[in-house]
């Protein structure tokens, strides 16, 4: 079993580690945004925005934090494990990269049934905190999207370099 392997993992969890913390800078930005609207804004359109942009940023805050918790002690965890038992490790890392090209297929029919459920929200009520909120969700969803299509592109390489592996 070769050592790259193992380095392609630790360097799939560092590209992980570092989604995380583009998810924080846009969460920061979703802060920026919400903070600009509740100094700035003038209309009820714009006021509207401030809690779907704060809830957005706690949301990517929360988004970041389990990326960086889940990714982060593993990068150590890998080396020992693949050293101990390296065909066992492949095996398990087979199953669990299979079981996330699973679940993120998942997402990407859920993400964008949720931005059709906001754009037509935006389309059919007429209150600005609620196309506020639609608009801020779509843009959230975008953003989930633009995170998830990075790690199914990572963890389908990683997967096709497993299953190679194995054979």
């Amino acid at each position: 079993m070769p050592v790259f392997c193992l380095f392609f993992r630790i360097t799939l969890r560092k590209a992980e580690v570092f989604s995380a913390k583009i998810s924080l800078l846009l969460a920061l930005l979703f802060f920026i945004a919400a903070f600009g609207f509740w100094q700035l804004a003038k209309t009820a359109m714009a006021k509207a925005f401030v809690w779907p942009m704060l809830v957005a940023g706690v949301f990517m805050v929360a988004v970041s934090a389990g990326l960086y918790l889940a990714n982060k002690p593993r990068i150590s965890q890998f080396e020992t494990a693949y050293n101990s038992n390296a065909k066992a490790f492949v095996q398990k890392e087979t199953v669990r990269t299979a079981k996330s090209q699973h679940d993120l297929a998942k997402v990407f029919k859920v993400l964008p049934l949720i931005i059709i459920a906001a754009a037509l929200l935006i389309v059919f009520v007429n209150e600005p905190l609620w196309r506020a909120i639609g608009i801020t969700t779509i843009a959230l969803m975008t953003i989930l999207m633009f995170v998830d299509s990075n790690t199914n592109a990572r963890n389908t390489a990683y997967h096709q370099r497993l299953t190679a592996e194995k054979q």
